[in-house]
């Protein structure tokens, strides 16, 4: 058992609040509100996987974070910024001009939650020691992942219920970012008063733009000094190949009608899928990855979580070719790849936190999460092109395809066979 008990305390809100601002300027929850108001497939693809490049370039702004101010204060203080954006967000959908002005809104605070992401990942790993750190990864990850599922799911829903009950679709999302603002300042003030004060989370140099730049690029180098890097890179960028394209395509796929290959379910209905049947699996996969690495470590796990985190993508296959009218066998089969993503998406965050420790690991991780929003980045850009040339069902089977990439680079992986296993109490 773990023995201190306050981490509980402030995980599981702060990695919610790390995910919620990730899906909605990244992921599901931005690519369902475009298709609610008519953009189409290939630019709803093309322009939000560019909103993934705040996410892809944070590396080059991770040092500052790590030697200016505590982590504790860049937390706090992008959370208060993330509900500003929102706020204006909110504002603008009702607009003429609303596709780009929401977008450059969400280019902002997609910056601003880059750079938070960057504070929370250090603070984990300050606050926390390595045993902690590898029992919690399960449980961050599934509050990262039900962060981001409520995006999907329960946002999706309220947005949907307005829809119905309003008319009118642009007000419903509007009001839907209002909600989303007001809980970022809910954060604020929670974290403000809860996050704990870890001796070690101090400025790194005295603060003189000289020391600073140093220091910026000493930590920059050492990181493609560490051995293994290239390997470490190729992992990075392939292990998520399949979900890059598959998370962008979903949403569309749910919503489009049933005589062009869609699943043609509502607004609401999308985010029932996700927001209940969706949550409990990623919650059990998460929880359940977390808790095997802790007994069996990273090593041990590597392969039956890469496998997990692809072959549940024949759920999406079938689907397409079967597009099953019952809303149960829909659930199970968004469940199915909701469980695989969770339990396999542990290793790829263990795997993060195992390369990036040392003395500079809150930098380290950044750029290992850069490399990750690229591997995520790129992919999407095109999977609203290649969906729109070959159709949903030819879509998926490349999905499957892209299954290899990923599992070919697992052989030649190099990690510590005891990293990530419980210490047994003495």
């Amino acid at each position: 058992m773990i023995k201190n008990k306050f981490p509980w305390t402030w995980i599981p809100t702060l990695y919610f609040a790390e995910g919620l601002p990730y899906v909605v300027v990244a992921t599901a929850f931005s690519t369902t509100m475009y298709k609610r108001l008519g953009v189409s497939n290939t630019d709803i693809t093309f322009f939000t996987s560019l909103l993934y490049l705040p996410w892809v370039i944070k590396p080059f702004w991770s040092p500052f974070v790590d030697i200016i101010k505590t982590k504790r204060w860049w937390i706090i203080t992008m959370q208060l910024l993330i509900s500003a954006g929102l706020t204006a967000v909110a504002f603008l959908i009702p607009m003429p001009f609303f596709f780009k002005a929401t977008l450059a809104i969400l280019w902002i605070i997609g910056f601003s939650s880059a750079t938070h992401d960057i504070a929370a990942d250090g603070f984990y790993m300050l606050a926390l020691d390595s045993s902690e750190q590898s029992f919690f990864v399960g449980i961050r990850s599934t509050f990262y992942r039900l962060a981001m599922l409520s995006g999907q799911g329960l946002f999706v829903i309220i947005a949907g219920y307005l829809e119905q009950h309003t008319g009118k679709i642009r007000l419903a999302w509007s009001v839907t970012f209002f909600i989303l603002a007001g809980l970022f300042v809910l954060f604020f003030l929670y974290h403000r008063f809860i996050l704990p004060r870890p001796k070690s989370d101090t400025t790194k140099t005295g603060g003189s733009a000289k020391d600073i730049f140093r220091e910026f690029g000493l930590t920059f180098a050492s990181f493609f000094q560490k051995k293994g890097i290239v390997l470490a890179i190729v992992f990075l960028l392939l292990y998520r190949l399949g979900e890059a394209m598959l998370v962008k395509m979903a949403a569309p796929f749910l919503l489009d009608a049933r005589n062009i290959g869609g699943l043609g379910l509502t607004t609401e209905q999308v985010g029932l899928v996700y927001g209940t049947v969706g949550v409990i699996a990623l919650t059990l996969g998460g929880i359940v990855g977390g808790i095997a690495a802790s007994r069996k470590g990273l090593k041990y796990w590597i392969w039956p979580m890469a496998l997990s985190i692809t072959l549940p993508h024949l759920a999406y296959l079938y689907l397409s070719w079967f597009l099953p009218t019952s809303f149960i066998l829909i659930n199970i089969a968004v469940a199915v790849e909701q469980f695989g993503y969770g339990f396999g998406f542990t290793a790829y965050m263990l795997y993060m936190i195992y390369f990036a420790d040392g003395e500079h690991k809150t930098a380290h991780y950044a750029i290992c999460t850069g490399f990750m929003a690229l591997g995520m980045m790129l992919p999407g850009m095109i999977a609203g092109w290649i969906q729109s040339l070959f159709g949903y069902q030819h879509f998926f089977i490349w999905i499957l395809i892209c299954a290899i990439p990923t599992l070919a680079v697992i052989p030649f992986m190099k990690i510590d066979e005891n990293y990530g296993k419980k210490t047994p109490n003495p």
